[in-house]
């Protein structure tokens, strides 16, 4: 028994690969300029208008205000800044693209360990329900009966429907 135990593989905590990734991740932000974290939810949809201004109008407009002083505003960006604002969202535009990627191909890899496993389980209760038929096996009856109901108890969850009140309708006061 000792040779199975010392030729068996060595199985990573991935719980603590995926603390080491969240760190990463976390230690990335600090590197990343002009990072800022949204503070309430829908903080995106009221930066939309903005950040969809085109390049092009951007830059004329600040040619403009250059050669027209009526335009220039105490507050506003002044030229070398927002050209390095937009210079900014340029190069960092396809960073965010590759960890949209990445969170994809995560979230497919999860699916897949998760697909694999319940595959396997899947057999193996279907093997056990045909062995618990067997006299020799008949042993194997009362985990097939709890692996069914664990099913069942899965299956009711997902598929019953909210009871939709009837509708009635009013009747119309009748004016006379």
């Amino acid at each position: 028994m000792d040779a199975e135990l010392t030729n068996a593989p060595v199985l990573t905590s991935h719980t603590e690969t995926a603390q080491a990734c969240v760190e990463t991740l976390r230690a990335l932000r600090l590197t990343i300029p002009n990072f800022i974290v949204p503070t309430r939810t829908g903080d995106g949809r009221s930066l939309a208008a903005g950040a969809s201004v085109p390049p092009e109008l951007v830059e004329l407009v600040l040619v403009t205000v250059r050669n027209c002083a009526a335009l220039v505003r105490g507050g506003a960006l002044d030229a070398a800044e927002a050209r390095d604002l937009m210079s900014y969202a340029t190069a960092f535009g396809p960073v965010a693209d590759e960890m949209e990627a990445l969170t994809y191909f995560l979230r497919h890899s999860i699916a897949s360990a998760k697909h694999k496993v319940g595959i396997d389980t899947l057999t193996t209760y279907a093997l056990a329900q045909r062995l618990a038929k067997l006299p020799e096996t008949a042993d194997l009856a009362p985990v097939v009966a709890d692996m069914r109901r664990i099913l069942a108890s899965r299956r009711k969850k997902s598929t019953t429907p909210a009871p939709v009140p009837p509708v009635t309708p009013v009747p119309k006061p009748v004016i006379e």
